[in-house]
């Protein structure tokens, strides 16, 4: 079940992320990234009033995955295009190393909080909290001052779709980080199913427990953010990204073999830490790379296109993840994510359009006409 609702939220990716990325090259982002939070607090809200009128079963939870994911297909890619409207390209993983650490801020404190407020109002109230909080943050982004003029795109809908696909499929580092960061994903998602199921049927932890180690989560993502821009200086973009498929798959394979007592509950909290380093080296990197290279008109086209790429595989692993956390057992999910990502580690290493980056790359198309005919 756990791996069907994520498949659920990912499900949107595949079916609507290439054409979003059509429209999202037409529109200003801003507006639709401030809506997509509204839509997403409205999303959450109707899971409590649910379960107060006795509704609320698992198809309306998977209803409500699909809702939020199909917004997150949308506002998600606007949300990342806006960055690109604030700050210099050159400065782009520095912005990112910053916006992670804002958002790590609240990855340190959320989940402690969200433990204590379950426990002390149980878990319709602290839904309520969030969706309120979601209201807060799109009342925030409106005030953001970005000055878009939208671009005319001349084609049609389908041969500007057909032109964002093939702008990547020509670019030989978007072509990589997408299998790299796809696989990635795979992993991660077969990690993500089991790994809380581990916590509070194997090691025993309870819901405030559970909440509590999340916080190591944060302090890795905190910690990885404040000094990623610096590892990305000393190693490069290219580097840190592999270093970071490494962190995390560690951290899944320790927890595959921890024992059942303290020592494990120690080793949960440190799996959270290492996955919360490695997916800032990973993300901070990827997202930064992908822009610098990409001209204006194209930023939708290519995110949307990058995001489908990299999301498909998320679903399969999710299920796969559920599978084999079933069947095999949920040690075996999680060996299977770490290895994997230990692998691909080894893979994204050799291969020198990835290892040879030190510095982030300069747009070297932006006077090319963005609307060439494929």
């Amino acid at each position: 079940m756990m791996g069907l609702l994520t498949a659920m939220e990912i499900l949107p990716f595949a079916l609507f992320s290439l054409p979003t990325g059509v429209w999202l090259d037409r529109v200003r982002k801003l507006p639709v990234y401030v809506v997509g939070e509204l839509s997403i607090s409205v999303a959450v809200a109707t899971v409590p009033v649910a379960w107060w009128f006795g509704w609320l079963s698992m198809h309306w939870l998977y209803l409500v995955g699909f809702l939020i994911g199909l917004v997150n297909t949308v506002a998600g890619s606007a949300a990342q295009i806006v960055l690109t409207q604030i700050v210099p390209r050159e400065r782009l993983v520095e912005a990112h190393a910053k916006n992670a650490l804002a958002n790590s801020a609240a990855e340190v404190t959320g989940p402690g909080v969200a433990g204590a407020l379950i426990k002390l109002t149980g878990a319709p109230l602290a839904l309520i909290a969030d969706a309120l909080l979601l209201l807060v943050s799109a009342t925030i982004l409106r005030g953001v001052p970005v000055k878009e003029i939208p671009t005319a795109n001349p084609l049609a809908f389908w041969p500007a779709m057909r032109e964002g696909l093939s702008f990547v499929r020509r670019h030989r580092l978007l072509v990589t980080m997408a299998s790299c960061v796809g696989a990635w994903q795979l992993c991660n998602q077969a990690a993500m199913v089991v790994q809380i199921l581990f916590a509070t049927r194997q090691l025993g932890l309870p819901e405030r427990g559970v909440g509590l180690s999340y916080v190591m989560l944060g302090v890795g993502t905190v910690l990885a953010s404040a000094n990623g821009y610096r590892v990305v200086r000393r190693f490069g973009p290219g580097p840190t990204m592999v270093l970071g498929f490494a962190i995390s798959g560690a951290g899944w394979l320790l927890l595959s073999v921890a024992p059942l007592n303290s020592f494990g509950v120690i080793a949960y909290a440190l799996m959270l830490f290492m996955f919360g380093v490695g997916a800032v080296f990973i993300f901070i990197n990827f997202l930064s790379l992908r822009q610098a290279v990409t001209p204006g008109p194209m930023l939708g086209r290519m995110t949307s296109t990058m995001r489908w790429l990299i999301l498909v595989p998320a679903g399969p692993g999710a299920l796969l993840g559920g599978w084999l956390g079933e069947h095999l057992g949920l040690r075996v999910a999680l060996g299977f994510a770490g290895s994997s990502a230990l692998l691909l580690a080894g893979f994204a290493w050799r291969r020198p359009v990835i290892r040879s980056i030190k510095t982030l790359p300069s747009l070297k198309a932006e006077a090319v006409t963005p609307y060439s005919a494929d």
